[in-house]
């Protein structure tokens, strides 16, 4: 350890031990009496995933822009630029003037043709009747029939209009396919609009991806044991599914990888960089509990035990958090003591214990 750094630490605990001290840190203790043994953790290679960092993009999976599906001017918009949109909102409605008179039409082109096809049915239930008592040629049944055939058509067809222009009114009504947020509107206020107009685009927070590129070295491992995690403000969350693309772009001759996140990832948006952390295989790393560990400014260290139970304050590099350890680069051996407690290991520091 560089020796002013070393003089940093010793003096910063040593303050820190005495303020403890002042503070009252050894009245429960009686004087004289020894102190409790500290708790600590003997350092040990444990194996863990061996994983190759890459960067990688954050992408909504539900994003894209909703089109007008029918004519008509804008009458109301309801939602601006970064406003939340829940599923099946209106977010824009059309004046609905021709559809709703075109739905009043077909109503009543439908009631019309139920009124001609319930004729028709009891003009063909009495040719059949007089057909059978013999007092009707067979040419005046088969005209019945034919009549009442094209009555149930017409009203077939009259029913088939009546939905289509419900549908034409529902178009006047633009709804979010999906609860989300506005990125861009396309259209203001008595704008008119036609059939593939764009009128609002958005995106979902709910489920998000990572997009990234695979060098070729490495595309084997990560297809075989197809494990991965981002590492976004000192934490690490897992990829629900891992998918790899079956041919390599050019000219950089590197593999796409998708990753799902966890539904509703918190503090995560998209565009957001990212680490992506691929595992290929595994190695061995010593791993310490975070609750052990102490960050003070830019000094990351711990209470290294020893066999008299003695406190040194150890400056050491992090790696990454696995669950509640965390993985120790640099400054522990195998078969160093670290003190769980941090604050309990720093009122028994001496004074130049520092290492």
């Amino acid at each position: 350890m560089n020796p002013g750094v070393g003089k940093a630490l010793s003096a910063w605990a040593v303050a820190g031990a005495l303020v403890l001290a002042g503070c009252g840190g050894d009245r429960a203790r009686p004087k004289g009496a020894a102190p409790p043994p500290l708790q600590a953790v003997v350092m040990q290679l444990e194996r863990v995933p061996l994983e190759r960092e890459l960067d990688g993009t954050i992408e909504a999976v539900n994003q894209g822009t909703v089109a007008a599906q029918t004519s008509g001017r804008v009458a109301e918009i309801f939602y601006d630029v970064n406003d939340f949109v829940p599923a099946g909102a209106v977010i824009v409605r059309l004046r609905a003037t021709e559809q709703r008179a075109g739905l009043l039409q077909a109503d009543a082109a439908l009631r019309e043709a139920a009124a001609r096809q319930a004729e028709a049915e009891t003009a063909y239930q009495r040719a059949v009747q007089m057909y059978e008592r013999k007092m009707v040629a067979k040419a005046m049944l088969d005209q019945a029939t034919a009549n009442r055939d094209a009555a149930v058509a017409r009203l077939n067809a009259a029913q088939a209009q009546l939905t289509s222009a419900k549908e034409g009114v529902a178009y006047t009504e633009i709804r979010a396919p999906y609860a989300g947020i506005v990125t861009k509107r396309h259209v203001e206020v008595g704008e008119t609009v036609s059939p593939g107009t764009p009128i609002m685009s958005g995106l979902s927070l709910q489920f998000l991806r990572v997009t990234v590129d695979i060098p070729q070295s490495i595309v084997d491992q990560v297809r075989r044991i197809k494990q991965a995690a981002i590492y976004v403000g000192g934490r690490r969350v897992a990829a629900t599914k891992l998918t790899v693309f079956p041919e390599a772009s050019e000219p950089s001759n590197t593999f796409r990888a998708r990753l799902e996140l966890p539904e509703n990832a918190t503090d995560l948006y998209p565009g957001m960089f990212v680490k992506v952390g691929f595992v290929i295989g595994e190695t061995e790393q010593l791993l310490v509990p975070a609750k052990a560990v102490v960050e003070r400014s830019e000094v990351t260290a711990v209470y290294v035990v020893d066999a008299g139970g003695r406190t040194a304050l150890r400056q050491v590099r992090l790696g990454h958090r696995i669950g509640d350890r965390i993985e120790i680069l640099a400054g522990l051996a195998t078969g160093d003591r670290v003190a769980v407690d941090p604050i309990a290991a720093m009122q028994r520091l001496q004074p130049g214990a520092a290492g």
